[in-house]
This record gives structure tokens, sequence and C-alpha cells, in this order.
């Protein structure tokens, strides 16, 4: 699945639930679903700044891909990265970096998370970008 198609299946799976609690409830257990992040990995070095909880995240190419793992010491939170992870993890550098993100909009999170909680989805989705110019620049010099 390319990552327009990744966001567009949240999309569709966000239309089935009728009011924020349940939107809520899938956040939490999605987070409960995320593959966790290698104790190794949760290193300062890891942590996304800007976060009001912590967030690890570790970034690894595998077969010209960019496969992310992460850890949050918060469900929500945790709930939040495993989204961004399904929609950026397992794909080229390069389309990371240029992709357009609008699933987080679209599903109507950014006016049903706290200001801090809000900030924090966008540090953890720079970071995700950061790591995939990082690698894309990385492999142009091989």
């Amino acid at each position: 699945m390319t990552i327009k198609e990744q966001q567009d299946r949240i999309i569709e799976d966000f239309e089935v639930f009728g009011d924020w609690m349940e939107k809520y409830e899938y956040i939490i257990q999605l987070g409960k679903d995320l593959p966790l992040i290698d104790p190794k990995y949760k290193t300062d070095d890891n942590l996304i700044r800007g976060c009001q909880s912590k967030v690890w995240l570790h970034a690894e190419l595998q077969d010209g891909k960019l496969v992310f793992t992460a850890d949050s010491d918060a469900v929500i939170t945790k709930g939040l990265v495993s989204l961004v992870i399904q929609v950026l993890s397992g794909h080229p550098p390069k389309d990371i970096a240029e992709a357009e993100i609008y699933f987080i909009d679209a599903i109507g999170l950014t006016s049903h998370l706290s200001p801090t909680r809000s900030n924090g989805l966008l540090s953890m989705l720079k970071q995700m970008k950061l790591y995939a110019v990082a690698f894309q620049a990385k492999s142009m010099q091989n």
C-alpha cells in the first residue's frame, strides 16, 4: 500500500466510529497492538523532543525501505505514534520525505487533541521525515 492508500484506509476506519470516545478507544487499542521498540533503542537519543509524554522512535533501513519502531509511556500517545507508523513505515525514504500527511486533519484529530498532544504528534511526524531525509542523503553518498 502506498502512503496515500494507508492514509485513506485510516480515514475510512475512523468513519465507522460515531463519537470521539469510540475513536479514542480505537487509538488506545492501536497503541496496545504497536510492535514495541527493542529496549536497546529506548535511549535519550531516540526520544522525540516536543512530546508531553516520553516517546522513543527508532528508524532502520531494510531493503531500501525505512522501518520505524516506537514506544511511549502514555497509552494515547502510543496509539498516535502507531497511526503515524502505519502510514510511514515500510516505504522508501524519498517517499516518506515527500509525503503529504493529510489523514490527521481528515479524521479530526487535530481539533480533538490538547495543544501539547498536537505538538507532540507534529514532532513525531517531523522526526520521521528527518530520518527519511537523513537516510535518503546517506544512500546518495554510497
